[in-house]
């Protein structure tokens, strides 16, 4: 699954093919994906880009009317490809533009989504309640500490809450712990704060260094051009499930935490 390092390089491949330029068709091919595409989307036509940003996961294509918002859910990709390029299997949305450059969602699964926010509205709540972006500044010393007060949940699944941190998904929770020496399975209350702004300050580092690598390698990620990213072969615990610590040569370990795969050094990572 794409995560947010994924969907960063993505809004970067796309900014440049698409900021000021004009609709001039759009296809839906397959309206039924995590939620069905709404008509309003094809009343985009004759409406020019203003901005492509990014929230979570969720591409933010800016209109003067609204936003467009895409989601690439489990296995989607976006490519920037020219307009007379034949429709693929899974191709079910196409924004095309008038200089014959087509923005194409391919989604095999069909757990994406095509949403439309009308005055950049957003009335399904889908962003309102999302925590703060793990590269920004209100993501800084004390905050996980402040969130973490009582709580008796696993360090991993309250990195993962996106009501605490967007973006913070399986792989690079899993790659942050191992590099701040803390066990997935620690319960985040009894966590000291130095501790915790240390992990702040490398889950930063890993999400950038990922975006700077072009992503993660997975077999439903390339890039918007198709070449695939390079940050997989930078992964020190998740995957290697069995394999030596890249530390200290421990045999690395997996646990199930909520159906995702933890994968961990018993040495590294002592609490």
């Amino acid at each position: 699954m794409p995560e947010l390092p994924e969907v960063e390089v993505c809004r970067l491949g796309i900014s440049p093919h698409i900021i000021d330029q004009t609709v001039s068709d759009v296809v839906v091919r397959i309206a039924q994906l995590r939620w069905p595409i709404p008509d309003e989307v094809k009343l985009l036509t004759g409406q020019k880009v203003e901005r492509v940003e990014r929230r979570a996961k969720y591409l933010l294509i800016r209109f003067s009317s609204g936003t467009l918002v895409l989601h690439l859910g489990m296995s989607g990709t976006i490519r920037i490809i020219d307009s007379s390029t034949p429709v693929a299997k899974h191709d079910h949305f196409d924004l095309t533009f008038e200089h014959n450059k087509t923005l194409r969602l391919n989604d095999p699964r069909r757990f994406g989504a095509v949403l439309w926010f009308d005055r950049h509205i957003d009335e399904k709540g889908l962003l309102v309640k999302l925590g703060p972006e793990p590269l920004s500044d209100e993501f800084s010393a004390g905050y996980l500490f402040t969130k973490a007060k009582k709580r008796k949940v696993p360090i991993k699944s309250f990195l993962m809450n996106n009501h605490i941190v967007v973006g913070v998904g399986n792989i690079y929770a899993n790659e942050a712990l191992f590099l701040a020496g803390i066990l997935p399975t620690t319960l985040v209350g009894s966590i000291c704060e130095v501790r915790l702004d240390q992990l702040t300050i490398i889950i930063k580092k890993v999400l950038s260094d990922a975006i700077k690598q072009g992503g993660t390698t997975l077999k439903d990620f390339t890039q918007v051009d198709g070449r695939p990213g390079y940050f997989a072969q930078s992964l020190f615990v998740y995957g290697r499930k069995g394999e030596k610590c890249l530390h200290c040569q421990t045999a690395l370990k997996e646990i199930r935490q909520s159906n995702r795969s933890s994968v961990f050094c018993p040495s590294c990572q002592t609490d």
